[in-house]
């Protein structure tokens, strides 16, 4: 299933007041990704496990010519792990000009968030660093958890992307 139809539809229709994101599942929480970082969405398919990885890495998968490598973002973000099934899929990702795929339980929709209804995360000792989160926002009867994946796929021990902003 790829996003590249509805990504240019959003570019088109997106302001600086608001901004799309493609809202997924991990546990029982509901998190949120910058919809114009989302390249396309793909079944889970097992990658070509890599030696001397993370655990986190699954390893990598040829995408059309590109090799891309495979995060699962539950053992990233220190989350209880879960079986894969039929709705998990893989989040790929252009961040920082680099392609990445992030595996996740489910993806829902994609939600339109102007920066008044995204209130900053409060600061907590948790597993999750707050230099990874954006903010919350209430979207119906959910709390969506907005993640800054350019901080969290460049983050140190990532080591994917290269420390310069760009």
């Amino acid at each position: 299933m790829s996003l590249s139809a509805t990504q240019s539809h959003i570019g088109a229709i997106a302001s600086t007041t608001s901004g799309q994101y493609l809202t997924l599942r991990l546990g029982d929480e509901d998190y949120a990704i910058d919809i114009l970082r989302v390249q396309e969405i793909r079944s889970y398919e097992e990658p070509t496990r890599m030696v001397n990885a993370p655990a986190y890495v699954k390893g990598v998968v040829n995408l059309r010519g590109v090799i891309v490598p495979i995060i699962d973002l539950r053992m990233k973000l220190q989350l209880d792990k879960v079986a894969y099934n039929e709705f998990t899929v893989v989040i790929i990702l252009n961040v920082r000009g680099t392609v990445i795929g992030v595996v996740v339980d489910s993806v829902s929709d994609v939600v339109t968030l102007s920066t008044d209804q995204i209130s900053p995360a409060p600061q907590f000792d948790t597993t999750l660093d707050a230099r990874f989160i954006t903010g919350l926002s209430n979207v119906g009867d959910r709390m969506l958890i907005i993640m800054n994946m350019e901080a969290l796929m460049g983050s140190a021990e990532m080591g994917m992307l290269s420390s310069v902003s760009g």
